[in-house]
């Protein structure tokens, strides 16, 4: 008999906290973008959070992380480090740069960053409940005054059509001869192929070269690559493969 009752028990909190996870699958707390341009030549920038939870009041709590994702040891502090949303509210959050730590970083290319931004919900009046704490990370990149371009410009003379790629054995090498991050999130072998779905997404550093997730005879010889740019968008990239080595076909202007 007392074993029944605790195969009920288990049962019950096993389903509250099923239903918790389900209710909490997408973020109550969200950002108004998926990536941060830091522009060298401001002091601060500012980011949208929003609760669009309609009943419950969150709490946010935002920090910053390096490159290699470590909370120490950056050149920025984010202000406010925890607020409380409440519900449908909206509110920002501003990250300062520190004068004397940005002075540090490389100003003949971008600096990576991530901002974090984690979601704390209101404590349950339900016993046996598991509660989740769901937290989005993005990145920033740190870009210097020299490096800043006018939106027409980047729309006419993207960076990215400078990336190049290599055929190395079966191996796809992407070279990066710029100063700004590439990330490509879908290769393909020609536009009228299919995104191979099973690709990671690859961030390529300035002045670096990256492995891409694909052979380099399932490359093709009219490859298609798809990246992120500065506002979360995601052009196409048409190449035109001679012997191993691939160069963008710039498309034409109207």
């Amino acid at each position: 008999m007392k074993q029944m009752k605790m195969k009920q028990l288990f049962s019950q909190v096993t389903v509250l906290g099923l239903a918790c996870i389900a209710s909490l699958g997408h973020s109550a707390v969200t950002l108004d973008r998926t990536r941060v341009i830091f522009d060298g030549s401001g002091s601060s920038v500012s980011i949208t959070v929003s609760n669009k939870n309609k009943n419950l009041p969150y709490l946010a709590q935002a920090w910053m992380e390096n490159a290699v994702q470590e909370k120490e040891n950056t050149p920025f502090v984010v202000l406010p480090p925890l607020q409380r949303l409440e519900p449908n509210q909206s509110s920002q959050v501003r990250i300062e740069a520190l004068e004397n730590k940005i002075a540090e970083l490389p100003q003949d290319r971008e600096s990576l960053f991530y901002f974090n931004l984690r979601e704390v919900p209101p404590k349950s009046d339900k016993p046996n409940v598991l509660q989740i704490a769901l937290q989005s990370k993005i990145k920033l990149f740190y870009r210097p005054a020299s490096l800043m371009l006018a939106p027409l410009e980047m729309s006419n003379n993207p960076w990215q059509e400078k990336l190049t790629l290599v055929k190395q054995g079966n191996q796809v090498i992407a070279k990066n001869p710029t100063a700004y991050y590439t990330t490509i999130i879908s290769v393909r072998a020609s536009k009228d192929s299919k995104i191979h779905s099973d690709l990671d997404a690859v961030m390529i550093a300035p002045f670096s070269e990256e492995k891409l997730p694909i052979s380099a005879q399932l490359l093709g010889n009219s490859p298609v690559l798809t990246y992120i740019n500065d506002y979360g968008g995601t052009p196409k990239l048409q190449y035109q493969c001679q012997v191993d080595t691939c160069q963008v076909i710039k498309a034409k202007k109207e």
